[in-house]
């Protein structure tokens, strides 16, 4: 197929300069075609492309004759410009690979700090799924973890505004911050006063190394034998599946997001849920809900969950996770952590 492409494009433009009688002025632009392979194709391509268009400029200039020096000047510049794309297809092709295994260490490193799924506490089965994005220009900051705490379980789902490195120390900083707070903190407000105070100190680390303060989107949930407490901070809202129906919790007005918290005069409150026996609640990121197929509609959970609410809980993740892929067409543009939690 390339060289098909390689060989069309060089008759077209041949065959238009003996036509119109302009070859002397047309050949020359077939120096330009090696530049574009290198930004588009591999290095055995682009210097495929430089020699095949050294031969045919040489071939062209020699037949229609003119000044020697002329043609070999033109011949001359055509190579060089040839063994240039050469090695600016070289230096991209190493960037691009450069960044590639940026992507994946960065994507293993967040696989390895999360806890893996599924698991297991006193009071719920917890399945789920996590997908990182590293096709984007980096990796996020998407997180979850879950804590059993003697007779309760506390859970958290977040997602780091922005993406790179930085959003995933973070994430980082948030998860150490609840792991070490969902023991020792009594209340859950306290657990996430400790969340925020952890954002504040890593955005004054930032603005200290010259990276960019960020705010943390965060669901904080205390999930008792009957009951649910639960803290929102700017982030989804969890939905309930029960006894074949499926709908949104109402837990009012969401705080804002970890790290804004000196924006506003509210304090944070903790709202109430119940989570029957047989019931399952389902957490998740923005990846999910502001997923697009490719006519732009965006992903419509609820009314998917509402189909599915009578499938096994267990089924749950896999089944969102392999609509949602049919659904976009395409890899996720952002990433996705789903957490299903069951009595």
């Amino acid at each position: 197929m390339f060289v098909a492409g390689l060989v069309g494009v060089t008759v077209v433009v041949v065959g238009l300069g003996a036509f119109t009688g302009t070859a002397l002025r047309l050949v020359p632009l077939l120096v330009f075609l090696p530049s574009i392979v290198s930004g588009l194709g591999t290095v055995q391509q682009t210097a495929l492309a430089s020699v095949w268009v050294v031969l045919v400029v040489t071939a062209s200039v020699a037949s229609l004759g003119g000044d020697l020096g002329a043609n070999l000047v033109a011949t001359g510049f055509t190579a060089v410009f040839g063994v240039l794309s050469v090695l600016g297809c070289r230096y991209r092709v190493g960037r691009e690979q450069e960044i590639d295994r940026l992507r994946s260490a960065a994507a293993a490193l967040q696989r390895q700090i999360l806890r893996p799924l599924p698991l297991r506490t006193g009071q719920v089965a917890v399945d789920g799924m996590y997908q990182p994005v590293e096709e984007d220009t980096m990796v996020g900051g998407d997180m979850y973890e879950v804590i059993a705490r003697r007779d309760r379980t506390r859970v958290l789902i977040a997602d780091v505004q922005g993406k790179g490195l930085s959003a995933i120390g973070t994430a980082f900083a948030v998860l150490s911050a609840f792991r070490e707070a969902a023991y020792r903190e009594t209340t859950l407000v306290d657990v996430v006063n400790a969340l925020e105070n952890a954002v504040l100190r890593h955005n004054a680390f930032a603005v200290e190394t010259g990276e960019p303060e960020r705010f943390v989107t965060a669901l904080v949930l205390d999930i008792g034998p009957e009951q649910v407490e639960a803290v929102n901070c700017g982030h989804i809202a969890p939905y309930l599946v029960h006894d074949g129906r499926a709908g949104q919790v109402p837990l009012g007005e969401p705080a804002v997001p970890l790290g804004l918290a000196g924006l506003t005069t509210e304090a944070r409150r903790g709202a109430w849920f119940a989570f029957p026996p047989g019931a399952t609640v389902l957490l998740c990121t923005d990846g999910v809900t502001e997923a697009r197929d490719p006519a732009g509609s965006f992903y419509p959970l609820e009314e998917r969950l509402r189909a599915w609410a009578r499938i096994p809980s267990i089924q749950l993740a896999e089944t969102l996770s392999t609509d949602l892929h049919n659904f976009t067409g395409a890899a996720p543009p952002d990433d996705i952590a789903v957490l299903t939690l069951r009595r």
